[in-house]
């Protein structure tokens, strides 16, 4: 009997998201065998710094693609945001998953229950371990206090309860795939807050050239998830930016015309660029070409020197 191991992180959230996968394969392919490996990334271990500060090149993504090139495992399973746009050698993207919800979500402790985002006092201590949420909040709601806070999504709402933080932003994707829907308080549409590049879907990596693996995962791939996280990821990788630089992103399709937006913020939230651009993507070139231009267009408008101030100030991971 053929067997594709599965590699996976270690936490609940990417579990339930590996063993998606794995009943997925196991449906198509009820002949053959889908172990789930799990192992420990960079990002897992150091809890107690600010993501920004220890860089975020294959920060929860490094330790399984090397297990892939030592032929430990078959396939990786990540959060596609987390996927640098960047990959080794020898890796490739052999499936996009149809996206969950891809927008953020503030959550709240009991006491503000039922309270807006926009209408918390002044002091609000809001919990996000993510610059571009940072940044975007900083600059709608200069008000607020925003405070660090790391851990998996179980450590994150218990230290809310607890009442360390008034609030949280985490992403509607973990929160519902976890079946944690009724802690959503609202959902951030895009003049709040642009969401992270792939954010929502799972990437689903094998190896170059692995056509049996290739050819197993391929049924996977959702088309429209597929166009529009490329034409993110080729808006982020001309842009240089990681998952840690304040980059956000909104992309929608009408038909064969997908609209894409992105912005490029300071960590400070004083400076915002943003464009937006529609063209008719059919194909992954189409879709690659359109986060190109948009990358351009907000370069244009002043994107590079806010992007060499934060690379300065925090590094480029």
């Amino acid at each position: 009997m053929p067997i594709t191991r599965l590699g996976s992180r270690q936490s609940q959230l990417a579990l339930v998201q590996t063993r998606w996968v794995q009943t997925e394969l196991q449906k198509h392919y009820p002949a053959e065998e889908f172990p789930i490996v799990t192992m420990t990334t960079q990002g897992d271990k150091i809890l107690d710094v600010a993501l920004a500060k220890i860089g975020d090149k294959g920060l929860f993504t490094k330790e399984l693609e090397q297990a892939l090139l030592r032929h430990e495992v078959d396939v990786a399973v990540h959060s596609l945001k987390d996927l640098p746009t960047q990959m080794p050698a020898g890796l490739v993207l052999g499936a996009i998953t149809a996206r969950e919800e891809p927008r953020d979500a503030l959550v709240l402790h009991p006491r503000w229950q039922g309270t807006p985002l926009a209408a918390l006092p002044a002091g609000t201590v809001i919990g996000t371990s993510s610059l571009r949420r940072l940044a975007q909040l900083r600059h709608r709601f200069p008000h607020l206090t925003f405070r660090d806070i790391r851990g998996n999504l179980n450590t994150r709402l218990a230290k809310l309860d607890r009442g360390e933080y008034d609030g949280l932003i985490l992403a509607v994707a973990g929160l519902r795939r976890l079946g944690w829907d009724n802690r959503i308080s609202e959902v951030l549409g895009p003049e709040v807050c642009l969401y992270a590049v792939g954010q929502g879907a799972l990437g689903v990596q094998c190896r170059a050239g692995d056509e049996r693996v290739l050819g197993l995962v391929q049924g996977l791939n959702h088309r429209e998830t597929a166009l529009r996280c490329q034409a993110e990821r080729a808006f982020l990788r001309a842009l240089e930016g990681g998952c840690q630089v304040p980059i956000g992103v909104h992309s929608q399709f009408q038909g064969q015309e997908l609209t894409l937006t992105g912005a490029v913020l300071s960590v400070d939230g004083q400076q915002r660029v943003a464009a937006t651009r529609t063209a008719v993507v059919t194909e992954t070139a189409a879709a690659v070409a359109l986060g190109e231009a948009l990358a351009q267009e907000v370069r244009a408008q002043g994107a590079t020197a806010i992007l060499q101030a934060i690379f300065a100030q925090v590094g480029r991971g």
